[in-house]
């Protein structure tokens, strides 16, 4: 882990994804949580209890094979870190957490954005899950871009 502490941004190399092999399988937990500092509500909301914390300040393990990819977690995480990569449509569909207004409807148009804000690509909005004030919205994606795509734009 490094360049994100110069540029406040993270690239592939400061998380753990799943294989190729596993997002091909189904719905999965992509944790972007890099910093160790006492939070778990991620391990709390997985009933499949996929996620996995030694200590409270420790980084969140995913056992991939055990997620589902229900989501729960994404409007849980306090850090917007957690997100839902689904590749078993095409396209696949990313799933971000979402703290703006207006929010965004099953049908709408958005820019999909990527770590820095910028847009990656125009995508529908697929479903939308709410958890107190964090949204779920699942937005399609086309599959080179899944590992890019970590927000939501509503086009004015």
């Amino acid at each position: 882990m490094g360049e994100y502490k110069e540029t406040g941004v993270l690239t592939l190399e400061d998380i753990v994804k799943p294989s190729a092999d596993r997002v091909e399988k189904g719905p999965v937990v992509v944790i972007e949580c890099i910093e160790k500092i006492p939070c778990d509500p991620c391990v709390a909301a997985c009933f499949k209890e996929a996620i996995s914390m030694d200590e409270i300040t420790d980084i969140p393990n995913v056992d991939f094979e055990g997620c589902i990819g229900c989501g729960v977690c994404v409007t849980e995480c306090p850090g917007l870190a957690i997100f839902i990569i689904d590749c078993t449509s095409d396209p696949c569909t990313v799933t971000v957490p979402y703290e703006y207004l207006p929010v965004p409807e099953k049908g709408d148009i958005v820019n999909a954005l990527d770590r820095e804000g910028k847009i990656v690509q125009e995508s529908e909005v697929v479903r939308i899950r709410s958890s107190g004030k964090t949204y779920g919205v699942t937005i399609s994606v086309d599959k080179k871009n899944i590992w890019d795509v970590r927000g939501v734009e509503v086009k004015a």
